[in-house]
């Protein structure tokens, strides 16, 4: 996916962090860039903000109710808080659930906010316009053998990007935010019912089962099926609709628009996370805005391999044989026998990551800085990153079965560097990303505002 320029920006910060060297194209220019001010703001499209719709009040009910759950303690908020940026409350690998909340999940739950632009799951040039379903076996099969697209940043891919992207959890098995509800209801180690019609009981019996009936119509509860999916669609308009799901907020957005000024450190790790050869962050993370204004999401909603290190925290993981593959399983069965996907995973929005506690899909690190030693280490030093066998040998990639290792990003920097290589971050590199990367929280308030 192309990564769209805004003229000069990015460019322009560049000048503020470097030493001396060619000069921007004007003193004044100089002057801003020094002071952290952005010499060319933007205008930034949020969405437009309105009262929320019936339904979508329903929906915070519905999304805020613990009675929904098997256990009675846990609703779609104990995974996903409002205080989080609506991800989870606290640095567990994997939040507990169950019918009795003793229960371990699989993977830790990524963040409902900024996904009211989030497409569904394709593979290949994008189907919007496509009047016939797609089948995803002949997608994926008809990619085999094209070269996956190198991601550098600022650089649209110089061949066909024929990689999954869209969908929703870390699998991209639902397509749409109502899809998205509906998991955790039935799953055994969250909330945890034991089938519809248990769902639907809850419903039928709860104090906004006459606003269901209003809304849905009188005789809504004959039908199960139909009544637990206008619930589900409740609470997909309620994260559709709520302004605080996608606030564009941050100390970034406001420096884009000229209303904030970033710090030295800031404008360096800014410079490191567009920079191609370094950490090539925005590879993945898209930073800049849209053609047309839409504030940047910071991903591409695609799907990478990376090779994290097996979390042996996890219960599922203390079974040898248990591998968490992704898009190809176990969770997600259609397309299991497209092995070309195995171990991919989609790639979260960077926005509010400074506020999150757990990482990757297997919750693996717990801070911004093991994040970062991953990506700058996993190749030039992996026997920091990976564990030893009995024989003392560095285990690369051992949460991916060895078949499909071949799977795993090494093309794209800070990945395509080689053992004993340079790595491509220094220390000081690696706290002035983190320093950009807390920009990107929500809720900044910027002078005069």
């Amino acid at each position: 996916m192309a990564v769209l320029v805004v003229p000069g920006v990015f460019a322009a910060a560049a000048h503020a962090v470097s030493n001396p060297g060619p000069m921007p194209a004007s003193a004044g220019e100089a002057v801003a860039n020094f002071t952290g001010d952005n010499p060319h703001p933007v205008h930034l499209v949020r969405p437009a903000e309105a009262p929320l719709s019936a339904v979508a009040m329903l929906g915070k009910q519905l999304f805020n109710d613990p009675s929904l759950s098997a256990s009675g303690k846990q609703s779609c908020a104990s995974c996903h808080s409002a205080q989080h940026a609506y991800g989870p409350p606290n640095g567990l690998s994997a939040q507990i659930g169950g019918p009795h909340m003793n229960l371990a999940g699989y993977r830790p739950p990524p963040s409902l906010a900024y996904l009211y632009r989030q497409a569904p799951f394709s593979i290949g040039p994008d189907q919007a316009d496509v009047d016939t379903a797609v089948n995803l076996n002949d997608a994926a099969s008809a990619a085999q053998g094209v070269q996956r697209a190198t991601k550098t940043a600022g650089v649209a891919p110089a061949a066909p990007a024929i990689v999954p992207q869209g969908g929703l959890f870390w699998d991209g098995r639902a397509d749409s935010l109502q899809q998205q509800a509906d998991g955790p209801m039935l799953n055994p180690v969250e909330m945890a019912n034991s089938s519809t019609d248990q769902i639907v009981a809850k419903l039928e019996h709860s104090k906004y089962a006459s606003t269901l009936r209003q809304l849905f119509g009188a005789n809504l509860f004959s039908n199960h099926e139909l009544a637990l999916s206008e619930a589900m669609f409740a609470i997909g308009r309620y994260e559709f609709e709520d302004a605080s799901f996608h606030e564009f907020t941050s100390k970034y957005d406001y420096w884009l628009e000229g209303k904030a000024r970033l710090s030295q450190a800031e404008l360096r790790g800014l410079k490191l996370f567009n920079d191609p050869d370094k950490a090539n962050c925005a590879g993945c993370h898209l930073s800049q805005p849209t053609k047309d204004g839409l504030p940047p999401l910071f991903t591409d909603t695609q799907y990478e391999a990376l090779g994290v290190p097996r979390n042996r925290a996890l219960p599922a993981n203390r079974n040898p044989k248990f591998y968490d593959l992704g898009v190809c399983g176990p969770f997600r069965t259609d397309i299991a026998q497209q092995t070309q996907y195995c171990a991919m995973f989609l790639t979260p929005t960077l926005r509010n990551v400074a506020t999150r506690h757990v990482f990757f899909h297997n919750g693996v690190y717990h801070d911004l800085r093991q994040v970062m030693d991953f990506y700058n280490l996993r190749n030039t030093n992996p026997a920091r990153i990976y564990p030893k066998n009995a024989a003392g040998k560095v285990e690369k990639y051992d949460d991916i079965p060895v078949k499909y290792q071949a799977n795993v990003d090494v093309t794209d920097a800070p990945f395509d560097r080689k053992m004993s290589d340079k790595p491509a971050m220094t220390d000081q590199d690696i706290r002035d990303i983190i320093a950009f990367m807390k920009t990107l929280t929500d809720g900044y308030k910027p002078s005069g505002n």
